[in-house]
């Protein structure tokens, strides 16, 4: 930053430069993998990140923003993004420059380098979570970043996705998390016998999203509440305040029988309309929010 609280004197205007280049790799897996860096784009998704690094930062720990790029029109608009890149290596940038690097038809003014955030399996459960989203085969990154998105929301404790599901630093994937992919954690490659295995260690109870399932979510909605009321700690079917890790099957075909076979349970969520079945965001978010509303309300039975 210079000594007015602007980025760096030097304004980057020419989109072919080395730096440019180099910043724009990132919109590819291999360069993100290589360099284990990757984009954040638009005044959101920089301002949580900005928010983590500086929180990190002043912690003790290492920053999680390496670099940022701002046009001065973006900088008008949103002056606590100076306060919150202090301290970072902050460049003025041409709307040619940020079109470049960035990803999206339209630049947004803005774009952070940001270093990888996910963490060890064993991190997340040793730190006793209540309730952990696991996606397994997800394959869209807007798919994954809402559901991401939608655990943040139900203040769930961390997001995990299996191997083969799409890479969370995708820029679609980062744009479609609205900066909540820097609230919580998550952990990434990991088998799904793997994850069951080891929550079932900790007496975390496996659910999984399931159309066909053999129990219902508003019934065991509706236990909860009468165990809430009745001051009753005994559970029928499964207790919706347990600590709880929700399995998410791939869009087009759902959980594999492998994937269903690890979980305690397959609850269903219930169409009462003419719909065939709901999406994979839609799903995630009510099972979530069912698990987090139970929690909130009713203390933990442990599975």
């Amino acid at each position: 930053m210079n000594e007015t609280g602007r980025p760096q004197d030097i304004l980057l205007s020419n989109p072919r430069a080395d730096r440019v280049r180099k910043v724009a790799q990132l919109a590819g897996r291999p360069a993100r993998l290589k360099r284990r860096e990757f984009l954040a784009e638009g005044p959101q998704a920089v301002r949580e990140a900005l928010i983590l690094h500086q929180r990190r930062v002043a912690a003790g720990e290492p920053g999680v923003v390496y670099e940022v790029y701002a046009s001065e029109a973006c900088l008008d608009r949103h002056p606590e993004l100076e306060k919150l890149a202090e301290g970072t290596n902050a460049f003025l940038a041409t709307d040619e420059v940020l079109a470049a690097i960035g990803d999206t038809v339209t630049p947004q003014g803005i774009v952070a380098v940001c270093g990888f955030l996910d963490v060890g399996l064993d991190e997340i459960l040793d730190a006793g979570p209540r309730l952990v989203a696991v996606l397994c085969q997800v394959r869209d990154p807007g798919n994954a970043g809402t559901v991401l998105r939608a655990a943040d929301a139900a203040g769930a404790d961390a997001v995990i996705l299996t191997g083969s599901s799409v890479d969370i630093y995708n820029p679609k994937s980062v744009r479609s998390t609205a900066g909540s992919l820097f609230h919580l954690p998550i952990v990434l490659g990991v088998d799904v016998a793997e994850i069951a295995a080891r929550c079932k260690e900790r007496g975390i109870g496996i659910l999984a999203a399931d159309g066909y399932g053999e129990l219902k979510l508003d019934a065991l909605q509706d236990q909860s509440a009468g165990r809430r009321l009745s001051g009753s700690v005994d559970a029928s079917d499964y207790a919706l305040e347990s600590s709880t890790a929700w399995l998410f099957g791939n869009e087009a075909q759902g959980l594999s029988e492998d994937e269903l076979a690890v979980a305690d349970h397959r609850v269903a969520v219930p169409v009462y309309g003419q719909a065939e079945s709901l999406n994979l965001g839609t799903a995630a978010t009510v099972c979530l929010y069912a698990s987090a509303r139970a929690q909130q309300t009713s203390p933990v039975i442990q599975g």
